[in-house]
């Protein structure tokens, strides 16, 4: 079998992965600030390394693997939502976390096994802070804590930036209270009107970086195994989090494995609020698209390379998975399995191993998903029962194919399924009496209507669509 190996933004190179323990193999992701609907850009991460997370789960076992994937609830954008709204923080971020969750389960995202929000880990955050400050790597400043960017060597070693010039052309705000223009932010005084915490400096509240920092360190450890998001994410936060971690435990990694997920754009532009053309997943369901159709699109990708997002893309998902959903049906229908048939078949059989062998070299998810299709174009004899659990198992490490293929082929066509029903009984009934033209004139008028018919050993079925 082909070893996992994993690009490594650390090391910038793909290099063979293997966790620090087996028995514990440790993943944090960057997940949502929750003050807006999630867009596919926001999608992407969180289907990307949902499918990292079937994967490790397969090689080590789903009792051995911790993935973490936050929930930022403090943050300056939450803040300025609830001021243009007029609605409570904690109002908004309940309710948006609540659609994030909605969203991702549409698109088949497992959810992690540790969420930890960002409010409820402040006591860490500040603990961190104070012992950044004891050792020299942070300084309090007017009600502000900084850390100290020239106290950290290698500060800039992560992201590919020069220290000294980064500081130098620093794009950040240039304060009275900062020692260099780079220091970055890890504590910041609060208002009345904003949230805070009491702090040894004061009513207050943490910066972005900070948070990820102390949660990590709670929930999984001072050194992990691998830690993603997307690729904005390198600088600064991901760079600041690789600062005040390391200094905060001696000298000690934050993570083995870096890897960061590519660019997403909109018809060739850059996805933003100033094009208007922001997309996000409830739009897409609302419009009728599946989510298997939006996941399929967001993998169709490999992860570190730029999708570009249109509906050419989501057509050509929806195709190939119809085409996908037709072999599942011809393969439980066309021998008749039954629920239990289908269990068995999946217990006593394992992903092909060119699927396998794809997903292991750095998740190559269009490799993968080539040898998914690949096994619709077999040609000769088949074991029926091999087949479906390859094919079915192989899916699930993708996270697609978890729709009855009745359901999925006959789609979301309104309230004309019964009337449908009744004209398919209506023609067996005609060719059971040998009235063959009434039964071709139906066969007619369902095709005319865009449906097609599949008689079988097992009766007929229909679906939308040729």
């Amino acid at each position: 079998m082909t070893p996992l190996t994993l690009h490594n933004t650390l090391t910038r190179k793909k290099e063979p992965f293997a966790p620090a323990d087996p028995q514990r193999v440790t993943m944090y992701v960057c997940g949502p600030t929750v003050y807006s609907r999630a867009h596919i850009g926001n999608a992407r991460p969180a289907v990307a390394f949902d499918v990292l997370f079937r994967l490790l789960r397969h090689l080590y076992g789903k009792d051995h693997v911790v993935y973490a994937r936050n929930i930022t609830d403090i943050d300056d954008k939450i803040n300025a939502a609830a001021k243009e709204t007029g609605r409570s923080i904690g109002d908004i971020t309940a309710e948006t976390s609540g659609y994030y969750h909605s969203d991702m389960q549409a698109l088949s995202v497992l959810d992690p096994d540790i969420e930890p929000y960002a409010t409820q880990h402040v006591t860490e955050m500040i603990a961190m802070m104070e012992k950044l400050i004891a050792d020299g790597f942070a300084y309090d400043a007017e009600g502000h804590v900084l850390f100290d960017v020239t106290s950290f060597d290698d500060y800039g070693k992560f992201s590919n930036r020069d220290r000294d010039d980064m500081i130098a052309g620093a794009r950040v705000e240039v304060a009275p209270y900062k020692k260099n223009p780079g220091d970055f932010v890890l504590w910041k005084p609060s208002s009345d009107d904003l949230p805070g915490w009491n702090s040894p400096w004061g009513r207050g509240r943490p910066g972005w970086h900070i948070e990820c920092s102390a949660m990590i360190e709670k929930h999984l450890g001072t050194t992990i195994d691998i830690h993603g998001g997307g690729h904005d994410l390198i600088f600064p936060h991901h760079e600041n989090e690789v600062a005040q971690s390391t200094c905060a435990h001696g000298g000690a990694p934050l993570a083995r494995f870096w890897l960061h997920n590519g660019f997403l754009s909109v018809n060739a532009d850059k996805m933003s609020k100033s094009l208007g053309n922001i997309v996000t997943v409830e739009q897409l369901l609302s419009a009728g698209h599946h989510g298997e159709t939006i996941r399929f699109a967001l993998l169709s990708a490999h992860y570190r390379q730029p999708l570009d997002w249109s509906e050419d893309l989501l057509a050509q998902a929806k195709s190939t998975l119809d085409r996908l959903y037709r072999f599942k049906d011809h393969l439980i229908g066309g021998s008749s399995l039954t629920p239990k048939d289908i269990g068995q078949a999946v217990r006593t059989h394992a992903p092909p191993q060119d699927f396998l062998d794809a997903l292991s070299d750095d998740l190559n998810t269009p490799k993968a998903l080539a040898v998914l299709s690949g096994m619709v174009d077999f040609e000769g004899p088949v074991d029926v029962r091999k087949t479906l659990g390859e094919f079915l198992l192989a899916a699930d490490l993708l996270g697609l194919m978890r729709i009855d293929p009745q359901v999925w082929l006959k789609g979301d066509g309104g309230d004309d399924d019964a009337e449908i029903d009744a004209l398919v009984e209506a023609r067996n009934a005609a060719r059971a009496n040998k009235d063959f033209a009434e039964a071709d004139r139906i066969r007619d008028e369902l095709a005319a209507r865009g449906i097609t018919l599949e008689d079988g050993a097992g009766g007929t079925n229909w679906r939308r669509g040729g």
